[in-house]
């Protein structure tokens, strides 16, 4: 059986919500990062990178959030990998893109949000993040102008990967309002009932990082 290990509030939520949309059974072995379980000896022998999440398919040992659910697309059948070559070409790109380009901004302004009290945070960084995502907004508006989803008319791995990213723009307000297509299309691909479920397992300790962060 598959194992995923990484607590519900880490990147491995990424995974998870594509397990369930799989339907693959599996086993989430969570790791509390505040007890540093993803530093013990036991972890350590599995993934000497101490990081999460970690996914163990027989032999398949792998991390990496984005690359982990690239591979679950390709090996089970569950139509989030598309059939034709520039199809799968352009889950790879948008993949990548959501990794390099989208996340490190992203997650730059959400760090403002979750890491700082409201009167702590510096609104200059906030809005420069702001200013340098509108043309990454600009160029998935673009991509969805020819479908519904970012490969055609069917939701795939693509699609969310990069609304699982996007997930950092939603939690840190973000205005998509100038972006209607893409606000529509994260709308629909972040609330899948697969992730729904998810989320509801992931509030309560979301709530209860939040006030361990800011001391609350």
């Amino acid at each position: 059986m598959i194992k995923l290990y990484g607590s519900i509030v880490s990147r491995a939520t990424r995974n998870l919500w594509m397990l369930e949309e799989l339907g693959v059974e599996y086993e989430h072995v969570s790791l509390d990062w505040a007890k540093q379980e993803n530093r013990s000896p036991e972890y350590l022998k599995i993934n000497p990178a101490g990081k999460v999440p970690l996914l163990v398919d027989g032999n398949a040992v792998m991390s990496e959030s984005l690359g982990i659910n690239l591979y679950l697309a390709q090996k089970f059948e569950g139509g989030l990998w598309p059939e034709a070559d520039a199809g799968r070409a352009l889950c790879i790109q948008w993949s990548f893109w959501a990794a390099a380009e989208l996340e490190p901004l992203a997650y730059g302004r959400l760090r403002e949000f979750v890491f700082k009290k409201e009167e702590e945070r510096d609104e200059a960084l906030v809005d420069d993040f702001a200013q340098r995502t509108g043309p990454l907004m600009t160029l998935l508006a673009q991509a969805l102008a020819g479908g519904d989803y970012l490969v055609g008319d069917s939701f795939s791995v693509a699609d969310l990967n990069v609304a699982c990213v996007m997930e950092y723009l939603d939690r840190s307000d973000f205005d998509l309002s100038p972006w209607p297509i893409v606000a529509d299309w994260y709308a629909r691909s972040y609330g899948r009932p697969a992730n729904t479920k998810i989320q509801k397992l992931r509030a309560p300790a979301a709530a209860a990082m939040m006030k361990q962060l800011r001391g609350e």
